[in-house]
């Protein structure tokens, strides 16, 4: 057993492993924005657009606890640039996929890389950065995922608009290129190596079931709305059920026999993780769910450019990552309360959000929603910096694989769980006041018809036939695509077309605005349960437990 070279800084290991962290969360949202343009450029349709997003995200979220464990196994340096390398070749073939089939499995390629490399994250911080550094450390961790986080409509949409050397939406892939040969050189000179010496060889069983429980678990909640909940998604949801609880009989199993289990049950003896997870899965479900329900209202509702509502949600990232650079001296100051107060704040923050979207209604500006979203970006940061440190406090270096394997797995589940129930949330109060949206609207479209001058016996079957339109478009699972029957012919006359784009923009927008009232309850509630967890963690002494031991890195 050895410990990193003392001429190694650990803030530099950390700029680097922090690399994966940023490039990994940037790919989760920004492909969003580039959705459009991958349709038209590569005739992909709506459902392959939608395994675009959904592949990327499986492929993680099915690999950490098993990328954790071959991190254990044959060392996490190891792992973190074999996972990196695996990143960089993916997201070139992405760059350069001819079509759609292509890019789907080259996702799947980046989001393998990602589950192998992500694991080795947490690893590498707790057990080469000292005890006294570490809640500086996740301080910087969570920063730099808030700001990854909010960061990808931006950075893609500011890319899609550049066009740089012709290269439209195909550059969010290929700027990572030059960031993973950058990352996997300074790796190769700097980067520790540790490994667990409890860890001789995989358990390939467990990872069969655990890698077949999440997919059975994670993909029906990824693809069912848009497929409308048929048969088979349930019975996957079922069926992951005997495997997820097959994985853990055999991981407790294999533990008490010290047979190189892939989980190591142990962990759960620590309450702090215990309670962590819970609170960890809780406060996930609610931010990939805002983020989510939020671009869509900023870009479909109030018709902004991708550019324009990265530019909008940038309040948001600011606030994240000062609050989370700046937590450690907070927690030190308040221990695990710091917590409690970060997930009030986001709570807060999302009443504030409700209540700026009624008064401003469909013609709320970016300046109005900035300060809002500043109060919610400080509580995210409050909270996501000391997360990680109260939730692995205790976790020794032997552990530190299994430990950040589950926590980045639970997390992700979280966040599946609460995006498949935010989009039946939200798309189904689009779809119930859309008849109520057309209404308000039938009167001001029905003279703006006739003052462009339609004939009076065809406005009203015209202003029906749009009613039926954007009903429709309201209930499809794509609210961005026009229905069949449902576009303007080629001659229509300037002050018709006019007429008709305005009434479906502010029939959208005041659907929109309703919706989003009640669709962020499920936020504050999420966040106010959060808040109340909170205060069934064990009182961890952040201030004390910065003066312990460094945690054992084997070699």
């Amino acid at each position: 057993m050895t410990t990193p070279r003392a001429d190694r800084h650990p803030f530099l290991v950390l700029a680097i492993v922090l690399t994966a962290v940023f490039v990994q969360l940037l790919d989760v949202s920004i492909v969003n924005v580039a959705i459009p343009s991958i349709q038209t450029d590569i005739n992909a349709s709506f459902a392959e657009v939608q395994l675009v997003l959904a592949g990327y995200q499986l492929a993680f979220a099915c690999l950490l606890i098993t990328g954790a464990r071959l991190g254990d196994i044959f060392g996490r340096k190891k792992l973190f640039m074999i996972g990196m390398a695996t990143f960089t070749v993916a997201s070139t073939l992405c760059g350069l996929a001819p079509n759609a089939t292509t890019l789907i499995l080259a996702r799947i390629l980046q989001g393998i890389g990602s589950g192998l490399m992500f694991p080795q994250v947490l690893s590498v911080i707790q057990v080469t950065v000292p005890p006294k550094d570490r809640g500086k450390a996740f301080g910087i961790f969570g920063a730099t995922i808030g700001i990854a986080t909010i960061l990808g409509p931006l950075v893609g949409g500011l890319l899609i608009s550049l066009d740089l050397f012709g290269t439209d939406w195909r550059m969010i892939f290929l700027v990572n290129i030059p960031v993973g040969i950058v990352a996997l050189v300074a790796a190769f000179f700097e980067l520790p190596d540790s490994r667990s010496p409890d860890a001789p060889r995989l358990d390939l069983a467990g990872a069969a079931l655990v890698t077949a429980g999440l997919f059975l678990l994670v993909y029906p909640l990824t693809e069912g709305r848009e497929k409308g909940w048929p048969a088979w998604t349930y019975v996957m949801l079922a069926a992951s059920i005997p495997c997820l609880v097959g994985f853990v009989l055999l991981q407790r199993r294999k533990t008490a026999a010290d047979a190189s289990p892939l989980l190591l049950m142990t962990l759960f003896g620590n309450r702090s993780f215990r309670a962590g997870l819970v609170l960890s899965m809780v406060f996930f479900a609610g931010i990939p769910a805002f983020f989510f329900t939020f671009s869509l209202y900023l870009q479909i509702g109030l018709g902004f450019s991708a550019l324009h509502a990265g530019l909008t949600t940038f309040p948001f990232a600011l606030a994240s990552g000062l609050a989370s650079s700046r937590s450690d001296g907070l927690a030190k100051r308040l221990g695990t309360n710091v917590l409690t107060l970060g997930a009030a704040v986001m709570t807060v923050g999302m009443l504030a959000i409700i209540v700026d979207v009624h008064l401003g209604g469909a013609d709320i500006t970016s300046y109005e929603i900035g300060p809002v979203l500043l109060i919610a970006g400080l509580g995210f940061g409050m909270f996501i910096g000391p997360l990680t440190n109260v939730v692995l406090a205790g976790i020794q270096g032997r552990e530190a694989g299994s430990a950040s394997g589950v926590l980045a797995t639970v997390q992700q589940v979280g966040g599946a769980l609460g995006l498949a129930f935010i989009g039946l949330v939200l798309f189904g109060i689009l779809g119930g006041n859309a008849t109520a949206a057309f209404q308000d609207e039938r009167g001001p479209l029905t003279s703006s018809l006739t003052a462009a001058g339609l004939p009076s016996a065809a406005v009203a079957p015209a202003v029906e036939h749009f009613g039926d339109c954007f009903v429709r478009r309201a209930k499809s699972p794509d609210p961005s695509a026009v229905p069949a029957g449902c576009t303007l012919p080629a001659g229509a006359p300037p002050a018709v077309t006019r007429a008709f784009t305005r009434s479906a923009d502010r029939a959208r927008a005041e659907n929109f605005v309703h919706a989003i009232e009640r669709t962020l309850l499920f936020d504050v509630v999420i966040f106010f349960l959060a808040a109340l967890l909170t205060r069934g963690l064990p009182k961890v002494d952040l201030k004390a437990a910065a003066h312990g031991p460094p945690a054992p890195a084997e070699a």
